[in-house]
């Protein structure tokens, strides 16, 4: 992707999804500002421009994408159709009826997966996710992203071995967007 393909998408997700107010964020910090990652996943010409500017960030080796609730399954299930790669939608947490699986779609066991988030600020369901698929039986030490918020999750991971890959910073999205 050239530099300037790479500025027009960051410009284009921070001019779809950048919002202000009052939030707080899954890690419990409080921040003025927020990338809804709803509004760039339900666009569908952002979210396949999106999923192709991944596909160079997917290390050779993975046997499935691992995409996590909620935000990460559209981005996995669109980066799998330009890698053909299989998807698994993981859950928050196994369900209590039926299967009892933690992710859905298919064999974690033996695996090596990629886990395919939204948005990491400290890391903190992406930890969560890691635990419950290694006690499955998975194989992982990579996770891609959209959007690193810089807010201490990329060191949070590699303190498990996980390696975090963002498209963009929270900072190349900021100064894109303005």
């Amino acid at each position: 992707m050239s530099n300037d393909a790479r500025t027009d998408l960051a410009r284009r997700i921070y001019q779809t999804a950048h919002i202000t107010g009052e939030f707080t964020l899954r890690s419990g910090a409080k921040s003025n500002e927020y990338f809804d990652k709803y509004l760039f996943e339900a666009n569908p010409k952002l979210l396949a421009d999106i999923a192709a500017a991944l596909v160079p960030l997917v290390p050779e080796g993975i046997d499935a994408l691992a995409g996590l609730e909620m935000g990460g399954i559209p981005i996995a299930t669109m980066l799998s159709q330009l890698t053909g790669l299989p998807v698994l939608f993981v859950r928050k947490q196994a369900k209590e009826y039926g299967t009892c699986k933690i992710a859905e779609g298919g064999q974690v066991k033996g695996r090596k997966l990629l886990i395919v988030e939204d948005v990491v600020t400290s890391g903190g369901a992406i930890l969560d996710a890691a635990k419950a698929l290694v006690a499955e039986g998975a194989i992982l030490d990579q996770v891609v992203c959209v959007i690193d918020r810089e807010s201490k999750g990329k060191a949070n991971l590699a303190e498990v071995k996980l390696t975090l890959k963002p498209l963009f910073t929270m900072t190349e999205l900021k100064k894109a967007g303005e």
